[in-house]
């Protein structure tokens, strides 16, 4: 009778066991199977992050989990037995790449945490190498615009139908579509040398630094049907600007705002605004000398006021450059005359500004700084103006950014040098918050590859860059590439 009871005690007695180890149910009568859970946790370990990196994950594309650290990870929502879990990759830090092991399967009557989530740093591919030609662009030198399909939009100075340059639309595909080809005169731009911006209805804003009524450049609009519309000629003097070589931003209300990098009372340079309805003002004409900025060639920023904030690739009290205010009754102020590799310092900015969420700024200058090579710099909303990196070029490292910044959820700073690197054909690079910087990628030209990249990134909501170079492609006529 004994040996009986032990026999029969000695499956349950077993399963006991298992589940206290690992979460088994308890089978049927005599049966010994294991019954799915109840509530089992879905779970892994997340390797390849380093400081300031992170990936959020989805599980069954909903549950969400952000790992800031290597280590283990679990949702915070159990899932019963015989259901289904399917877990990938929301998001990541730009710059890296992070894939899923195991994310898929169905739940047993075990914990899941086998999910395996590798991260590594990100790989370049070129999503398109211009042909040139009359039938497509070249020598892409503007930042890239972000439609909400995932839809790229740009501009080359050149090539296209007229050999005048081209706005582009790149599909998430790879199909490339060319929406116009300038066309100059009198009556059209010509060689956009700064990229689109795109409003929430599908329509794009750019600039030409020749072509139009005066041949001194255009703002120019781009419904979502492909009709293109000079909405201002430049007719330079000294009531207006000349040559805008920055982009647009637009505020609420749809006007429009620039720079051009001549024209104005003094020859110098402009600040303007373009109304939705086509009337342009200029908001303020720069003087150069000592004490004013003289020619800007980048975008502005607008500060939650109203502001509007800049730089001047000349002038200031060293003529090296300068970072500028516009306040909304159209006063101009000087936040900071760059006065190059006596102190270290900035010399000559060319790309427009960035403003973080406490109103500081961040942008680059094409030299000055410890080695000539160009600086990344930071001015805070008080005006003190820090150098938060100097470039050394060499094949370790990028000199002469000619783009604007990017700032990623992080902290870090990413942008382009347009040489430099290990074939010193421009990089990528990322600055971390600590003043750490990582080249992502080095340019390496030739058929497979782009080259001299003139301008900032973009950034998509999973986390890859986006951007242009000036040449290189299989044409050496430029490339898009994305950063992933």
């Amino acid at each position: 009778m004994r040996k009986s009871l032990m026999r029969g005690l000695g499956k349950p007695l077993l399963c006991i066991g298992v589940l206290l180890l690992a979460g088994c149910g308890q089978g049927g009568p005599g049966s010994g199977a294991a019954t799915p859970c109840a509530a089992c946790s879905v779970g892994g370990t997340v390797t390849g992050l380093s400081a300031n990196e992170s990936v959020t994950l989805l599980n069954n594309g909903g549950d969400s989990l952000t790992a800031n650290t290597d280590g283990t990870f679990t949702f915070s929502t159990p899932q019963a037995g015989g259901s289904r879990y399917d877990v990938t990759v929301q998001s990541h830090t730009p710059g890296i790449s992070c894939t899923v092991g195991n994310g898929a399967g169905t739940v047993g009557a075990h914990e899941v945490a086998n999910i395996l989530v590798n991260c590594a740093a990100g790989t370049e591919t070129v999503l398109y190498a211009f042909a040139g030609g009359p039938t497509d662009g070249a020598d892409p030198q503007g930042t890239l615009a972000l439609g909400s399909s995932g839809t790229l939009y740009g501009t080359t100075y050149g090539g296209g139908a007229d050999g005048l340059g081209t706005v582009f639309q790149l599909s998430s595909a790879g199909v490339e579509t060319v929406l116009y080809s300038f066309a100059g005169g009198t009556t059209d731009g010509a060689d956009p040398r700064a990229g689109p911006i795109l409003d929430s209805s599908g329509t794009l804003y750019g600039t030409t630094y020749g072509g139009g009524a005066y041949g001194l450049g255009t703002v120019f609009q781009i419904s979502s049907a492909g009709v293109e519309t000079v909405l201002h000629s430049f007719a330079g003097g000294t009531t207006d600007g000349v040559r805008p070589q920055g982009g647009l931003i637009i505020d609420s209300a749809g006007n429009l705002y620039g720079t051009t990098s001549g024209g104005g009372a003094s020859g110098l340079g402009t600040v303007y605004e373009v109304s939705p309805t086509g009337p342009q003002a200029v908001l303020y004409s720069f003087a150069g000398g000592t004490t004013d900025g003289e020619v800007p060639l980048g975008h502005l920023v607008m500060g939650s006021h109203g502001s509007l904030y800049g730089t001047t690739s000349a002038g200031g009290a060293y003529d090296l450059g300068t970072v500028f205010r516009i306040s909304p009754g159209g006063v101009e102020s000087v936040l900071h005359s760059f006065a190059g590799t006596t102190t270290h310092d900035g010399a000559y900015p060319r790309a427009g500004l960035i403003m973080d969420g406490s109103g500081d700024l961040y942008g680059t200058t094409s030299a000055g700084g410890a080695y000539d090579l160009g600086t990344v710099f930071e001015i805070s909303a008080s005006g003190t103006e820090t150098v938060l990196y100097s470039f050394a070029g060499g094949a370790t490292d990028g000199s002469d950014p000619n783009g604007s910044l990017l700032l990623g959820n992080s902290g870090s700073l990413y942008g382009t040098t347009s040489a430099g690197g290990a074939d010193d054909l421009g990089t990528v690079f990322k600055l971390s918050p600590d003043g750490t910087e990582v080249l992502l990628h080095s340019f390496a030209g030739g058929t497979t590859d782009g080259s001299s990249p003139k301008a900032g990134l973009i950034l998509d909501s999973a986390g890859n860059l986006y951007g242009t170079t000036s040449a290189g492609g299989v044409n050496d006529d430029g490339t898009v590439f994305e950063l992933n």
